[in-house]
C-alpha cells in the first residue's frame, strides 16, 4: 500500500507551510502530496483562506524532486475542462511529470455563492463532470492530433492541445465517490484511479466491486483502475502523545470534551492510534483492495506526526 499525505488547503494553510509539508513529505517518504480544491473554509469562512490549488502544486514541484503531488478533487463548476487540462499539462511540465489529477462534481454550495461560481443541481453537475473528464482525458491524448467535441456544456473545434504531457500516456486522472452506476460507469471509460472517502473496510470493498463490474462490462481489465481511500488521521506513539493530538485537533475545531472520549467516537471509517493500531487499519483495507491511502492530517503545522507517519507507518505499509 502507498501513503499519501492529504491537506484540506482552504484550513488557513500558508505559502511557508505549504513548503514545510512538503519537504517533510519528501524527506519522510511520502508518495505524494494531495489537497484539496476549495476556496473556503468550511468551519472558519472569515478566518481562514485557502491559496489556488494547482498554482501551489506547480509552485511546489518546483520546491521538491521526486514526491507526487495532485489535488483531491478539482471540482468540475471552477474551471472549463480545456483550461483544467492545461493547467495539469503545465503543472506536469513543471514538476517533471509528477502531477496528478482528481476530479469531482464538487458539492459545496456556499463558495460557488461567495466566489460567483455556477452551483447548478447535482444531476447538472454530473453531467458537466462527465463531459469534463471525456475532454480533459481527449485532450492529453497523444493518439488524437486535435479534438473536436460538441456536448450540453462544452463545444470545442479542432483543438490542438499542445504541448503534451510529460508523463506517459498522461498525468493520472483519479475519480471517486459512491461508486454507483453513473459514477462507476465514467470511471471505468476514463479513470486510472477511484477513491473512496470516509467508509469502513466493507464498504471500501463493495464499491471496489462495482468499479470493476463496471470496467468488465466494457471489456476493460479491471486491473488498469487503482483502488484508494481518503480518510483523516490520528497518530501518536503512545496512547499519551495520541491524546494531545487529539486535543490539538478539538481545539482547532473549535470544540471542547474529553481527547479519549473523542477517540472513542471516531468509527472504522477513521484512522486513529498508535502505529501498531494504524497498521491494522490499513491492513483490512488492504484486504478490501484499497492500494493507496491518503491520510487527511488536520493539524497540517504539526510536522511531528507527518514524521512519525514516515518512521513507522510508511516502512510497513509497503508490504499491505
Amino acid at each position: 500500500m502507498d501513503v499519501c499525505l492529504m491537506i484540506e488547503g482552504q484550513e488557513g494553510v500558508t505559502w511557508e507551510q505549504w513548503l514545510a509539508l512538503a519537504r517533510a513529505c519528501e524527506e519522510h517518504g511520502f508518495q505524494a502530496l494531495f489537497r484539496s480544491d476549495h476556496y473556503v473554509s468550511f468551519g472558519h469562512p472569515e478566518e481562514w483562506g485557502s491559496l489556488d490549488a494547482w498554482a501551489t502544486l506547480t509552485a511546489l514541484g518546483a520546491s521538491t524532486t521526486r514526491l507526487r503531488l495532485g489535488t483531491m478533487v478539482s471540482p468540475a463548476t471552477f474551471r472549463h475542462p480545456s483550461e483544467l487540462a492545461k493547467v495539469v499539462v503545465t503543472a506536469d511540465h513543471a514538476t517533471g511529470g509528477r502531477v496528478e489529477l482528481g476530479m469531482g462534481a464538487a458539492w459545496f454550495e456556499g463558495e460557488h455563492r461567495a466566489y460567483g461560481f455556477p452551483f447548478p443541481p447535482t444531476a447538472e453537475r454530473m453531467d458537466i463532470l462527465a463531459e469534463q473528464i471525456e475532454i480533459v482525458h481527449r485532450l492529453w491524448d497523444r493518439d488524437e492530433d486535435s479534438v473536436s467535441f460538441e456536448g450540453t456544456h462544452y463545444r470545442l473545434e479542432d483543438c490542438h492541445a499542445l504541448p503534451r504531457p510529460v508523463q506517459e500516456p498522461h498525468p493520472p486522472l483519479i475519480m471517486g465517490g459512491g461508486a454507483g452506476p453513473k459514477s462507476a460507469a465514467l470511471a471505468a471509460r476514463w479513470a486510472d484511479e477511484y477513491n473512496v472517502n470516509f467508509v469502513d473496510p466493507d464498504e471500501a470493498r463493495l464499491r471496489r466491486e462495482r468499479i470493476e463490474a463496471a470496467c468488465s462490462a466494457i471489456d476493460r481489465d479491471p486491473r488498469e483502475v487503482r483502488h484508494s481511500l481518503m480518510t483523516n488521521c490520528l497518530i501518536g506513539g503512545d496512547d499519551e502523545e495520541l491524546e494531545r493530538r487529539a486535543s490539538a485537533l478539538m481545539r482547532r475545531r473549535g470544540q471542547d470534551g474529553d481527547p479519549k472520549e473523542y477517540l472513542k467516537g471516531l468509527g472504522p471509517e477513521r484512522i486513529a492510534g498508535t502505529p501498531e493500531r494504524v497498521l491494522e487499519q490499513l491492513a483490512a483495507f488492504a484486504r478490501a483492495g484499497v492500494q493507496r491511502v491518503m491520510l487527511q492530517h488536520l493539524v497540517h503545522d504539526d510536522l511531528e506526526s507527518v514524521a512519525l507517519m514516515g518512521e513507522r507507518i510508511i516502512p510497513e505499509a509497503r508490504s499491505l
